[in-house]
């Protein structure tokens, strides 16, 4: 093998390595954000499956629309990272 062939494996096991070590430790995003793209992603294909029409209790509504927010915000902040928007 040539030298120059040596150095093409040797960078492409490194960007392997690299790769695979940010997998196994995370992207360091919390609890709230994996939920959010946890939720995100069963919505997607089946969106009748979120929506909820039947009568709230008391303060629920509020809190049903905060939530909402809160996952619209950590929607768009991933969507930023992913995009560098």
């Amino acid at each position: 093998m040539s030298m120059q062939t040596l150095s093409r494996c040797g960078v492409a096991l490194f960007l392997a390595a690299l790769v695979s070590g940010c997998s196994f430790f995370g992207s360091g995003d919390s609890d709230r954000e994996r939920t959010a793209a946890r939720v995100s992603d069963e919505c997607r294909g089946n969106r009748s499956r979120c929506l909820y029409e039947g009568s709230y209790e008391p303060g629920e509504r509020d809190y049903a629309e905060e939530e909402a927010k809160r996952l619209n915000r950590a929607e768009s902040a991933r969507l930023r990272r992913v995009f560098g928007n």
